[in-house]
């Protein structure tokens, strides 16, 4: 199979129902914030007032059309993360804040779908989706740890599930001493 050589003269700026067929392209390969959406489509308009007008005009219309809604991308986004991921709000509201969504919306979306969910019931769907088992000495413990950290669990509800599991006090206490130390960088 031969490969496709990629052209080394620039290619032309496209128009604005070119970037408008873009933009309905890209939104139809994975669902997207509006803030990502303005990030793909300025590589390919020229860096003018113009080429800012056209994606502000692209943008307006694919809101008309329903086809882009930042509060519609935060629930669903929120509710794949949670339901599948099995992620804590920490970590939800983190990857909404770097694809662009207003802190208004993330705040909105993640009380309401995390309203009827426990944080703990959650943490342990994760452990039990990740294959996570009991940890049987401090560095096993504070790699779990660390893992639900990731995972956007609050430190509380991961005290509570190491307690439950029977992890010895002076192994979470090892662990509240490395937490505290600067780390040599």
């Amino acid at each position: 199979m031969a490969f496709a050589r990629k052209s080394s003269k620039p290619q032309p700026w496209l128009d604005e129902a070119a970037l408008h067929d873009y933009a309905v392209k890209s939104l139809g390969r994975r669902m997207r914030s509006e803030s990502e959406l303005r990030r793909l489509m300025q590589a390919k308009i020229e860096r003018e007032e113009t080429g800012a007008a056209k994606i502000d005009r692209v943008i307006a219309r694919l809101k008309e059309y329903g086809y882009l809604d930042d509060t519609a991308f935060a629930e669903n986004y929120t509710q794949l993360r949670q339901q599948n991921e099995k992620f804590g709000q920490r970590r939800v509201r983190q990857e909404l804040g770097r694809k662009g969504i207003a802190q208004q919306t993330i705040s909105d979306t993640i009380e309401s779908k995390y309203a009827e969910v426990s944080e703990e019931a959650l943490a342990r769907q994760h452990l039990e989706r990740k294959r996570i088992r009991k940890p049987e000495n401090e560095k096993e413990t504070a790699r779990v740890m660390r893992r639900l950290v990731t995972a956007g669990f609050s430190v509380g509800v991961i005290y509570k599930i190491l307690r439950q599991w029977n992890v010895p006090d002076e192994t979470l206490a090892a662990l509240d001493n490395l937490e505290e130390q600067p780390s040599e960088d």
